[in-house]
């Protein structure tokens, strides 16, 4: 008898509540930029190296989540989260607020980690704790938590420019929804049993180390490009498209709805067309709209490109993430792939900026969409091969939750409308 499809609610929280600094990195760095005496370069500065802080955390603990426990864990990181966010928000010492965001990204990218271990365990065989509990799976529990830290992040950032000025607020919300996060936990398992046998230790090694890795490559520049165009569509809206702020606000307003029903949309098609075809083909999509946006010179293309991108990033996102969860029912390859994202997050606003610079936005438009073809085959290989492997039966134990990072950690550097652009 199967078990019944319940929702994992603490797993969707960690989720949520790690993804959630990436998705305010433009409201949070507008607003570092507007109420400390900083540059926006030294803004973004600081938004990266809170997505740099996430990702260490991430590659750290990828080996070591299960064993430490998720329940200590995922305290932990919310602890951090909740510490760092709260004593940036709380103080305008420009020092302090590094040091916090440092903490608070580490603490973020702890809770992603926890939470991808538990993400791929609901993969799992039936003799696996998590499994049985929560008779969920990977695909359905990730696009929940896209759905959640989604309408939680457009949320805030609709809210935050009636708050008043200052750097405050979107730090306060970040420590604020790790606090929230924190009861749940107790539904998590403490620890992780020891490894008693050879067979247990042999299943424990990290499997399909040669597709991990070409995804864990290739993340990083995925990631890239998607957060370099992200990082300069407020300029290109106002000097290209000859835009004014309040209508590029309403595109980005627009393209936020469309991210939700992008996320919608994968939940309900699940794993019919398997994973091989929604990411080589989303991605293809995906290098089609930057191509388009980036280009735009007027309304029609700057809205068609931001919304349709929009629509199809979390559709892809969720597979790759599925994709990332099977190569290992421990979790590790989604933690090391979500960390390695990340880096490539941190990076874009800096990548988009000089390019745009440089070269200009259509042909920064070109250049971005030029290397996500050229990843997209490494992607749809991982895929077709990873889905023609039958993953093994290893009954080991496992705690909880889900993976990271995202796609609205733009505006590092051209941040004049982060917050009415922030996804």
């Amino acid at each position: 008898m199967s078990a019944p499809r319940t929702t994992p609610w603490p797993l969707v929280a960690l989720f949520t509540a790690g993804y959630l600094a990436p998705y305010l990195l433009p409201t949070t760095v507008g607003r570092l930029e507007a109420g400390l005496p900083l540059s926006p370069t030294q803004a973004g500065a600081i938004g990266s190296a809170l997505l740099l802080s996430s990702a260490a955390a991430g590659f750290l603990l990828a080996s070591k989540a299960d064993r430490i426990g998720a329940r200590t864990s995922a305290r932990a990181g919310l602890a951090l989260a909740v510490l760092g966010y709260g004593g940036a928000a709380l103080t305008g010492v420009v020092p302090l607020v590094v040091v916090g965001a440092l903490l608070g990204g580490f603490g973020s990218g702890t809770v992603t980690a926890v939470a991808a271990t538990g993400i791929a365990a609901l993969g799992a065989p039936p003799a696996r704790a998590e499994s049985r509990a929560w008779g969920s799976d990977p695909h359905r529990a990730s696009t929940l938590g896209l759905l959640c830290v989604s309408a939680l992040a457009g949320a805030v950032c609709l809210t935050v420019p009636h708050l008043g000025a200052g750097h405050s607020q979107p730090l306060a919300a970040m420590a604020l929804t790790a606090l929230a996060v924190w009861p749940l936990t107790g539904r998590l398992t403490a620890r992780t049993a020891p490894l008693r046998t050879p067979a247990e230790r042999t299943a424990a090694r990290l499997p399909h180390r040669r597709l991990g890795l070409v995804l864990a490559t290739a993340m990083p520049f995925w990631s890239l490009a998607q957060n370099s165009l992200w990082g300069v569509s407020g300029r290109i809206g106002l000097t290209q498209a000859h835009l004014g702020e309040a209508t590029v606000g309403a595109v980005f307003a627009a393209a936020l709805g469309a991210g939700l029903l992008g996320v919608v949309g994968a939940g309900a098609l699940g794993p019919r067309l398997g994973r091989a075809v929604p990411i080589g083909a989303g991605t293809a999509l995906i290098a089609a709209c930057i191509a388009v946006s980036a280009a735009a010179t007027d309304l029609t293309g700057f809205a068609l490109g931001e919304i349709a991108w929009n629509l199809v990033y979390p559709i892809v996102l969720s597979y790759v993430i599925g994709l990332a969860a099977s190569l290992d029912p421990r979790g590790r390859w989604a933690v090391l792939v979500g960390s390695a994202a990340s880096l490539g997050t941190a990076a874009g606003p800096l990548t988009g900026s000089m390019l745009s610079a440089r070269a200009g936005f259509p042909v920064m438009g070109l250049v971005l969409a030029a290397g996500l073809l050229a990843i997209a085959f490494p992607l749809t290989a991982v895929a077709l091969r990873a889905g023609r492997r039958t993953q093994p039966v290893v009954a080991i134990p496992v705690e909880a939750p889900a993976v990271p990072a995202r796609h609205a950690y733009g505006t590092a550097y051209e941040n004049s409308y982060a917050s009415t652009s922030a996804r």
